[in-house]
């Protein structure tokens, strides 16, 4: 094993054979470069292989007979199985496809409740040939529709809140038949749920495809008030803005903490953070966009419209945004996103860290959600007021649809984005705080405060662009038509001129559940806009209500300010839910169990699972990271601050070293007591446990160790610094 004291030069060794692998690997990138260039210089497509690795729709229409196409549309429009004969040749024209394209094997991918980890089994494309009748019977090719539609796997052993034990274990993969399946390596891969034998929801996809079923109903409802009566539904959709860190893979194996937990639970700011503002949308890196370049191209292949990507804030940080698509579909194509980040990047030298918080003391990452609605008659934009009195009325009602599920169910909002990495991140001035307002705008807000006081629905026509004139006093720029409402990073959920911005998902999420609590509670702010008319309102009247009772959820100011924390909490009444254990304490209350209910999303058993599944992976979390805190001080830090230490013997140049390392064996040891306590108790009681009494322990240790590192000889420090993982690699050629 390496000493302390040899740890920088193995670091530096380690680096040498980096370079001299990373030369080999640039001048054959250099090679793609031009290949690529030359390819899309002779093709009309933005990308000839885009959507090649996917059986998407166009495949279905070029590779089934018309009945088989038809047959399989009308199932999914009406929820019905396929009939078994077309089923059989829709499997057997998709494992041609897939064999055709090197695929030996095939998986039904699905999202147990445990964060971006998909679930995954691989099937060979082979069976025994049952109409043979020799003794050993022959191998041969093999796909049917049973096997295409679904398979059988032990729920209990995935995270469930109690829906599933031992003794009754099954669950069942079912194809999501909107989710188009795809290529990667040997396998085809479709995108399934997977539900219990009772039909209970085991997964985070199955929920969020209830709430699309549910605000689509209600949506189209509302819609038939307003006098659209050729809409038949309403799609939710998103787009996903995923941060992550590119951090050199050999310096974060040397980290148990970044392996085990995902972040840094240990480490001192250098001098030089984020203050210089030098990194967002600065020139990438020549080894991260080499990255990149590589990726693009992957998720091309896959059908995953990425459409930019960039640095991020802090140094090291980057983001990556596809265009939006359905809301469970864009789901299953981040966790995919996801993956293939995480597997690229391991070839380039690098792991990509998608936790909320790797780093301490500069920007954190989140995954921001630009959510929308749209009607299927004329693909109608629901957030974008457009320029007739019938659209912007329908936009009206549907953005009082919106405040309305803020104010009602902001505790189930505030709890789907609750977990152990995104408390670090939620109100901590570079994310939205964990009372949850919406920012319409300060045009928008004025024209909403209209219509509460009895102004029309209509009025309010400002876009995405072009509404507001920015007179740039430069005759080579000339004019600017800019958005109508200024840009607020500091709230929730901002309305952004054609969609609203869920800014506080975690970039470690699986959007799903956010999603699945934002679609309910807006289809049933539809349904109480519906319920009025139908008593007799007029939609105009309906949606005034529902304005004038749910406006104090609007707020366009800054959200950071502690003003807005005391109006919001003392004046406003708004709930400050401030950690994971406390947002998910209340996430079963009678009220979320009612909505969840009448929409058909969840029964009251599953939200009690969801629940438990969350506390319980909260508390497992706090432990976990707690745990290798003490280990990284116990086994390294305190060892090489006694030899530190014992360096300045018969000096009087140690200072205050002796102080401070005594400090951090204290703290350590009060934390190592309270960890070693940890009590026999339910989820909730774990969950306050980790939260009242663990982290502020942690939090103690963490001042003292980084006060410590500071003064640690550094060719003693054991482990990787902030700045050997955040900027020396930016220099790489």
């Amino acid at each position: 094993p390496l000493s302390a004291s040899s740890s920088s030069a193995a670091r530096c060794c380690l680096q040498l054979i980096k370079m001299a692998s990373m030369l080999s690997a640039t001048r054959a990138f250099g090679s793609r470069i031009f290949a690529t260039t030359s390819a899309r210089a002779m093709s009309t497509s933005p990308n000839p292989s885009f959507g090649e690795l996917r059986f998407d729709d166009k495949q279905m229409k070029a590779t089934l007979e018309g009945a088989t196409y038809d047959a399989v549309k009308q199932a999914v429009k009406s929820g019905t199985a396929v009939p078994p004969e077309h089923a059989n040749k829709v499997a057997d024209a998709i494992q041609k496809w897939a064999t055709s394209k090197g695929c030996l094997n095939y998986s039904h991918i699905f999202y147990p409740m445990r964060g971006m980890k998909s679930g995954q089994k691989k099937d060979a494309f082979i069976d025994l040939d049952y109409g043979d009748s020799k003794p050993i019977r022959d191998i041969v090719w093999n796909f049917n529709g049973s096997k295409l539609y679904m398979a059988e796997t032990d729920g209990s052993s995935f995270p469930n809140g109690g829906l599933r034990k031992t003794h009754t274990a099954a669950a069942y993969m079912a194809a999501d038949r909107s989710s188009p399946p795809y290529i990667e390596g040997d396998t085809l891969f479709i995108p399934s749920a997977l539900v219990s034998w009772n039909g209970h929801a085991l997964d985070h996809k199955t929920g969020l495809l209830r709430s699309q079923e549910a605000v689509s109903s209600e949506g189209t409802r509302l819609m038939h008030h307003m006098g659209f009566n050729e809409v038949t539904a309403v799609h939710s959709n998103v787009g996903c803005e995923q941060e992550l860190f590119m951090i050199p893979r050999e310096l974060v194996v040397e980290r148990p903490d970044m392996i085990q937990a995902g972040r840094t639970v240990l480490g001192a700011l250098p001098p030089r953070g984020q203050q210089l503002s030098d990194h967002y949308f600065s020139k990438v890196n020549l080894r991260v966009n080499a990255y990149f370049v590589e990726l693009q191209q992957a998720l091309w292949e896959k059908g995953i419209s990425n459409i930019v990507y960039h640095n991020e804030v802090a140094p090291s940080q980057h983001e990556l945004s596809p265009i939006f698509t359905l809301a469970n579909v864009a789901a299953d194509q981040n966790i995919l996103l996801a993956e293939l980040c995480q597997d690229l990047a391991l070839k380039h030298g690098f792991v990509a860290l998608l936790h909320e918080k790797p780093f301490l003391g500069i920007n954190g990452s989140g995954k921001h959600c630009n959510w929308g609605l749209n009607a299927d008659w004329k693909n109608m934009n629901l957030y974008a007021p457009g320029k007739t009195v019938e659209t912007q009325r329908a936009f009206a009602a549907f953005s009082a649809a919106v405040l309305y599920a803020f104010h009602k169910y902001p505790e189930a909002l505030r709890a789907s984005v609750a977990t152990a990495g995104n408390d670090h991140r939620l109100g901590a001035d570079e994310a939205p705080p964990a009372i949850f307002s919406v920012s319409l705008g300060t045009q928008l807000g004025k024209h909403f405060e209209a219509i509460a006081a009895g102004g029309p629905l209509e009025g309010y026509s400002g876009g995405r662009y072009g509404d507001h004139e920015i007179d740039t006093r430069s005759r080579a720029l000339g004019p600017i038509g800019g958005s109508l409402e200024d840009r607020n990073r500091t709230a929730p959920i901002p309305f952004c001129g054609n969609r609203f911005e869920f800014r506080a998902v975690g970039s470690a999420q699986n959007i799903s559940l956010p999603m699945t609590v934002l679609n309910t509670a807006v289809a049933e702010g539809c349904s109480a806009i519906s319920d009025l008319v139908e008593s007799g309102k007029s939609v105009q009247e309906a949606v005034q209500i529902v304005v004038k009772t749910n406006m104090t959820v609007m707020f366009n100011g800054d959200g950071y300010s502690e003003e807005w924390h005391k109006e919001a909490e003392f004046e406003r009444n708004l709930p400050n839910l401030k950690d994971t254990a406390a947002a998910w304490g209340v996430f079963n209350s009678p009220k979320n169990k009612d909505l969840f209910a009448k929409h058909a999303v969840f029964s009251s058993e599953e939200v009690e699972a969801v629940r438990n599944v969350n506390l319980q992976r909260y508390s497992d979390d706090v432990e976990l990271e707690a745990g290798v805190m003490l280990d990284m001080v116990s086994q390294g830090v305190l060892p090489a601050a006694a030899e530190d230490l014992r360096g300045y013997e018969n000096t009087q140049l140690g200072g205050e070293r002796g102080v401070v390392y005594a400090e951090l064996a204290a703290a350590a040891a009060e934390l190592k007591t309270a960890r070693d306590a940890w009590p026999d108790a339910d989820e909730l009681a774990l969950a306050n446990y980790a939260s009242q009494t663990v982290k502020p322990l942690m939090e103690k240790t963490r001042v003292a160790h980084d006060k410590a590192e500071k003064l640690i000889n550094k060719e003693l420090y054991p482990y990787p610094t902030y700045y050997e993982m955040l900027f020396p690699h930016q220099d790489d050629a």
